[in-house]
């Protein structure tokens, strides 16, 4: 009788063993799914305050500077192709708008009167706290994306990846053209 009773108890644990760890891992999977499109939805929150940003800081520049009406127009343009592309299409685009903001900021040198404009000032000095803010974002995405890229190609969690459809993403990457030095 014990030898049935722990032939039970053996057969039990190695039915439920593999179960737990198949339950952990899964469970492990959905979390870090979870924290990638949490980061992801904080990059979002940071671009809408970019977005909402723009047209305020075109609209002030532009009764500076009337006749630089290509700066306003390619800014513009960025931020309307940025807000309507989706996933990877969108970081690139957003790379974009990136590029075409310099040369915006740059006006105000060209302009003193711009330049001393106290709500000028106060949409520059947004922009850039804004922009650090998406640069932390974009940090917090890519160390999420890290995680869950480890978890879905690391043995054996990279089994219950596969069973479930857990598959690798990509970072947040910008353009080469991004790190360039800029003429404004």
């Amino acid at each position: 009788m014990l030898l049935a009773n722990s032939r039970i108890l053996f057969l039990a644990a190695l039915f439920i063993l593999p179960l737990l760890a198949l339950i952990v891992m899964y469970n492990g999977h959905v979390s870090r799914r979870n924290a990638v499109e949490y980061a992801f939805s904080s990059i979002d929150v940071q671009l809408k305050k970019r977005w909402d940003l723009i047209p305020r800081l075109v609209e002030t520049a532009k009764g500076y500077a009337k006749h630089e009406k290509e700066v306003f127009e390619r800014v513009i343009e960025a931020r309307a192709q940025a807000q309507s592309a989706r996933g990877d299409e969108r970081f690139r685009r957003e790379g974009e708008v990136s590029q075409e903001l310099p040369r915006l900021i740059a006006l105000g040198e060209r302009y003193p009167e711009l330049k001393s404009d106290a709500q000028f000032l106060n949409l520059q000095r947004n922009l850039t706290e804004i922009e650090s803010q998406i640069s932390a974002a974009r940090r917090a995405y890519n160390a999420a994306i890290t995680e869950y890229n480890d978890g879905v190609q690391m043995f054996p969690s990279s089994l219950v990846a596969g069973m479930f459809g857990f598959k690798r993403r990509e970072w947040f990457q910008i353009e080469a053209s991004e790190t360039e030095v800029k003429s404004v």
